[in-house]
């Protein structure tokens, strides 16, 4: 089972990322993405997508157009751990 995140390990593994927040309203964190085009921002879902599967780790997100915001935690351990500490950093390199 996948270890969910708390205390000082959870503060210091989410701060690290860039431009990640907490979500507000759960235990979750998110980030918003910008691209240039739909095509760019469909580029990158497809990447994180196939990654996602590879991970059996999958994102809750929505696209409009050339933004893509995404929040991520995981089900099993009901709020975040390092699956999506690991999925954030790809997607973070996987947008350039």
């Amino acid at each position: 089972m996948v270890e969910k995140l708390s205390g000082q390990r959870r503060m210091a593994a989410v701060g690290e990322l860039d431009g990640w927040d907490e979500a507000a309203d759960r235990d979750a964190i998110t980030k918003s993405f910008q691209f240039k085009d739909f095509n760019a921002a469909f580029g990158f879902m497809s990447r994180v997508a196939m990654k996602a599967e590879q991970m059996n780790h999958h994102p809750e997100w929505c696209n409009v157009y050339s933004r893509v915001d995404v929040t991520l935690t995981t089900h099993d351990a009901d709020g975040v751990s390092e699956r999506d500490l690991a999925l954030a950093r790809f997607m973070d390199g996987a947008a350039g």
